[in-house]
């Protein structure tokens, strides 16, 4: 149970963006808000009456500050100090320690990457927008001389007497029925639906069936669910070919030998875009494949029509535009070994 300060003050920082962790005399945690929840991935219950350095291990460095803060009473602040969190993952935090009365200890924690990944949302945000338009443009002026090309095709097929010649209008229609397919694929499904509540557990189960029979022995899945996700308001097959899409990449990645993970989680006061939403769902698809090469992953969200390495493909780029639709949006990080996909999906009522 968290230590309540006032009414007021637990609301105030309950509504704060900025982490705040608040120790006792002897160190240990009698307070957390919602974004330290979120950004230590533990919950004020695991936390409350627990030792930090016995809680967080890797914040035992913040000792040394802590005695500076106290000797000066004064505010100290350590930067781009690492943190492993809940997850197993690291995060780079500026820490501000500043000792309150009767010997409690206060400490804010900023998030470096939370800005850099803003502004990479962000990017990729304007990215899609601008790809999508100009595939709309391109498309338009592709599709109309094909439809002329093929009906030319066709009535010039009716005016030629030797059925042998018939071979090379049939060649002409095809190959324009192939391009219009591809301009179709390009600018992906029709991205109308019904949102309605879903599981985004049985999405994920449905998933992970269709893909372990395709996958070799040696392949494994995993799953690794929070069951405590509410459902979520989403068009349910659109969100299903968002994860079978990375699935398979997932698939195509390991080879014959290797793991996939699928994760998910909740995060508190988090930011799509330039939008803060107060519940998201984070879900992620990881596997221990060969990764994506460093020079690629800046454009893997690109609509390439012919390109087979994994991760890559007009799949993922209509599969970044259905997670736009919904509010949420993909990201990636990889490195030989360890590839990670994740999804972010506002909980939240959906304004369609």
């Amino acid at each position: 149970m968290k230590t309540s300060l006032t009414p007021i003050g637990d609301q105030m920082l309950e509504l704060l963006s900025t982490s705040v962790v608040l120790l006792e005399r002897d160190r240990t945690v009698c307070y957390l808000n919602a974004a330290a929840e979120g950004l230590l991935q533990i919950s004020a219950r695991q936390a409350i009456g627990i030792e930090l350095a016995r809680l967080m291990p890797s914040l035992v460095t913040l000792e040394r500050g802590i005695e500076l803060a106290l000797e000066r009473q004064g505010t100290y602040t350590q930067r781009e100090h690492r943190v492993v969190v809940g997850s197993g993952h690291t995060v780079t935090v500026n820490c501000a320690i500043t000792p309150l009365a009767h010997g409690r200890i206060l400490l804010e924690l900023d998030q470096l990457d939370h800005h850099l990944r803003i502004s990479r949302e962000n990017q990729l945000i304007a990215q899609n927008r601008a790809i999508r338009e100009l595939i709309r443009n391109l498309a338009h002026e592709i599709k109309n001389p094909l439809g002329g090309l093929r009906g030319a095709a066709q009535l010039l097929q009716q005016e030629l007497l030797e059925p042998s010649q018939h071979e090379y209008t049939e060649v002409i229609i095809r190959e324009a029925d192939r391009l219009r397919a591809l301009v179709d694929g390009l600018l992906g499904p029709d991205t109308r639906g019904r949102y309605r509540p879903t599981n985004i557990h049985q999405l994920l189960e449905h998933v992970r069936h269709l893909v372990q029979a395709e996958a070799p022995p040696r392949v494994s899945i995993v799953r690794d669910y929070d069951p405590s996700i509410p459902p979520l308001q989403v068009v349910p097959d659109q969100l299903i070919q968002v994860l079978l899409n990375l699935v398979r990449n997932a698939l195509q990645a390991v080879g014959d030998t290797g793991l996939i993970t699928l994760y998910t989680r909740t995060q508190r006061r988090f930011t799509i875009g330039n939008v803060e939403h107060r519940l998201v769902a984070c879900i992620k698809v990881i596997d221990d494949g060969c990764g994506i090469p460093v020079e690629r992953q800046d454009t893997i969200f690109y609509p390439v029509a012919s390109d087979h390495a994994p991760g890559r493909g007009i799949g993922l780029s209509i599969a970044q535009t259905l997670l736009y639709q919904h509010g949420g949006l993909i990201e990636c990080t990889s490195e030989p070994g360890h590839t990670v996909f994740t999804v972010w999906l506002p909980i939240e009522e959906h304004n369609e």
